[in-house]
């Protein structure tokens, strides 16, 4: 294995946070700056400035660092190469997805890829599209998923599922039934949305904009960071939304719920993001071809893989 100092320090001088590097490379802080000062002792000098909760590399921690990337860069090569010709499929992979993806969709999917590959030890992050788009830039997790645009020509974007969104309210709103709703209609009650740097948000903010709407001309009674809890609030008679699909099989089987199609529809992409530049170790290549295969199998891939570049 690289030298875990070399690990540490990378991740530290990534980050520029002890604090963030800890929760990454999941150790304490005070063995994170243990590593960091072991590695400063045998260097004999600083490799950080600490000054004002702050943290910046020295001349000699700029330098130590060029060589930590390549170090373990080749590192990883060299597992990969050898894990090609033992045919092991091994190691950490970290996904990042944004929350709708995380708490509908990927699980299943990372159950059926860890039955096949054991061997793989998994983490799975969970936040908005924003947030999963900043740990693949900082390249704090090896994919992301996300429901959102993504607009980065250092990533690589592949479309995989396609969702629809519908129009979510109590059983006894006026807007409920079988007749489609147009996006004006609306706009005349009090909606209940995601928060700022959802990829849902997003994608409704841009659908009505397509129609000649704002999303800032809504009637908006409440934010949310999860579609729990906007289900519970339009369960409760606060308000509409608009919410996936995939979200919504629990709440319409107890009738707390009632969906209702739009017109015209809305539907959005759900997408596989990683860097450009990012070496591939082989549980990653695996786990890219495996999403794939289960989208073309389930028939919900859609056509040609985009790269953002």
């Amino acid at each position: 294995m690289a030298d875990r100092r070399l690990q540490v320090f990378s991740t530290v001088a990534r980050l520029l946070s002890f604090t963030k590097a800890a929760d990454v490379l999941h150790m304490t802080q005070p063995a994170v700056t243990f590593q960091i000062r072991q590695l400063e002792e045998y260097f004999n000098t600083r490799l950080f400035d600490r000054t004002h909760n702050r943290i910046t590399l020295t001349v000699a921690g700029e330098l130590v660092k060029s060589h930590a990337d390549r170090i373990i860069a080749q590192y990883g090569e060299m597992d990969n190469e050898i894990r090609k010709l033992t045919g092991d499929v091994l190691g950490p992979l970290v996904i990042g997805a944004s929350t709708t993806i995380g708490q509908y969709v990927i699980p299943r999917v990372l159950g059926d890829y860890q039955a096949k590959f054991p061997e793989v030890t998994m983490r799975l992050y969970v936040t908005n599209t924003l947030g999963v788009i900043h740990m693949v830039e900082n390249n704090e997790i090896d994919i992301g998923i996300v429901e959102g645009p993504i607009n980065n020509e250092n990533l690589v974007t592949e479309v995989c599922w396609q969702d629809e969104l519908l129009l979510v309210t109590p059983p006894d709103h006026p807007l409920a039934g079988p007749e489609p709703v147009r996006p004006d209609e609306i706009m005349q009650y009090p909606f209940i949305s995601r928060e700022e740097g959802s990829g849902t948000r997003q994608v409704i903010s841009e659908y009505l904009t397509e129609n000649k709407l704002s999303f800032s001309d809504m009637i908006l009674a409440m934010e949310f960071g999860s579609s729990e809890s906007i289900k519970s609030a339009v369960a409760a008679g606060l308000g509409i939304s608009i919410l996936s699909i995939a979200t919504l099989d629990k709440e319409l089987s107890l009738g707390l719920l009632e969906q209702t199609s739009l017109t015209p529809s809305l539907k959005r992409s759900f997408t596989i993001v990683y860097q450009k530049q990012k070496f591939r170790l082989r549980a990653m290549e695996e786990f890219l071809i495996f999403v794939k295969d289960q989208c073309d199998t389930v028939g919900l891939r859609d056509g040609q893989a985009a790269n953002s570049g």
